[in-house]
């Protein structure tokens, strides 16, 4: 079935705008986005629901503006066999053939999460609906030997077509490992580059990881390091397949934030952005190196926010994200911190209300090319679905002149 927007649209300030572009039935639609959507080009998204769908287990699927409004299309719909993945907490990603990838937190063989692949149809579609074909890349095993349960990150490519990505449990040290898939053969072969939980080191990274120019890797773990409060790493490629970790910083009882989730966010500079989710009410930091080492400035402070996402950087390096409580009316809230010289303000730019609109959004923010932002709300939208609302996507407008 071909599935229409729903529209909520309160003036904001400075000419801004808040749409709600469409709100979930908890059919094959899906319900309940955790993650943020992507963005491909003007007027399409694509992404998840961790759950809903025909089978109540989640759904992939796009939204696309052809000028008349906002329509939803389910491109797959998850069920809880042993073949397929369900409960995708995270994003899709366009890879390099023009095909979707994400991750399943649960099932696949051996109920421990997926790495799948959906291809569009070969012809062009006739029909209302148009379900992509799906392939299962990976079926974590749950053992010591690998990963399993791939939290909220997006996977990400490299330009040789290796994908690359973390599971919050599994492997050697059991506290979860980073991941690479490459093509080999017609299937693909994993290599585990880091087993976390050894000693000091971090443990259950729950954000994806980015690379830097020289082809490094970086992410955050909630967990482990020297006082078990988490930790952001580096991996660097060693040959032969290998990578060595190093430690960029440890989370301390005395050195501010503490548990960083989401994927962090890497500009122009050097310095790694990202969120923590605790304490009080979470933060934003930024990561810098300097003298030889690497040192955290709190960037700001919330005092009601639970952010679970990481944040976007625009071009002109300012930070926007979700916090999943908070807000005029508790149900959570959409920020921007402008960056003047190194000093920081924070703009509150949509509170959520539970109605209509949503509530509780937990998933990042993206930009389209027009500089239009868009996001995901777990709940809320009609209220008379899934308990509280199957969640909603909404957008909001009239940013452009901070690109």
């Amino acid at each position: 079935m071909l599935l229409a927007l729903t529209l909520f649209s309160p003036q904001l300030a400075r000419g801004q705008q808040f749409n709600v572009i469409y709100t979930f039935t908890g059919g094959a639609d899906g319900a309940n986005p955790i993650a943020g959507v992507t963005s491909a080009h003007p007027g399409v998204l694509y992404g998840t629901a961790s759950a809903g769908g025909t089978y109540g287990v989640g759904a992939v699927f796009t939204l696309s503006n052809r000028g008349s409004g906002w329509t939803l299309n389910p491109l797959h719909e998850f069920f809880s066999t042993p073949n397929d993945g369900f409960s995708p907490y995270a994003g899709v990603v366009i890879g390099p053939n023009g095909a979707l990838y994400g991750t399943t937190y649960w099932g696949g063989l051996y109920n421990f999460g997926t790495v799948f692949e959906l291809q569009p149809p070969a012809h062009a579609c006739l029909t209302a609906v148009c379900y992509w074909s799906e392939s299962i890349l990976r079926s974590f095993q749950g053992n010591s030997g690998d990963g399993f349960h791939p939290g909220y990150g997006n996977l990400i490519f490299d330009q040789a077509g290796n994908i690359y990505g973390t599971t919050t449990m599994g492997g050697s040290g059991y506290w979860g490992t980073v991941f690479e898939l490459s093509p080999s053969g017609g299937g693909w072969t994993e290599n585990i580059l880091h087993n976390f939980g050894s000693g000091n080191d971090g443990q259950s990274p729950n954000g994806g990881v980015i690379f830097d120019p020289a082809g490094n890797l970086y992410g955050a773990t909630g967990g482990g390091g020297s006082d078990y409060l988490g930790t952001v790493f580096e991996l660097s490629p060693a040959g032969g397949g290998t990578w060595t970790e190093d430690i960029l910083y440890n989370f301390t009882y005395t050195g501010g934030g503490r548990n960083p989730v989401g994927t962090l966010v890497r500009d122009a500079s050097g310095n790694l952005y990202g969120t923590a989710s605790c304490c009080v009410g979470g933060e934003i930091f930024q990561l810098s190196y300097f003298s030889g080492e690497w040192v955290l400035s709190e960037i700001y402070s919330f005092t009601a926010c639970g952010p679970i996402a990481g944040v976007t950087m625009d071009s002109a390096g300012n930070l926007y994200g979700v916090c999943s409580a908070g807000g005029a009316d508790s149900h959570g809230f959409v920020f921007e911190l402008i960056n003047s010289s190194g000093n920081w303000t924070m703009t509150d730019l949509y509170d959520f209300t539970g109605g209509s609109d949503g509530a509780s959004p937990e998933g990042s923010v993206v930009f389209d090319s027009s500089g239009n932002l868009y996001g995901t709300a777990y709940s809320g939208g009609d209220l008379s679905l899934c308990g509280s609302g199957c969640g909603t996507v909404w957008e909001i407008t009239g940013l452009k002149r901070r690109r």
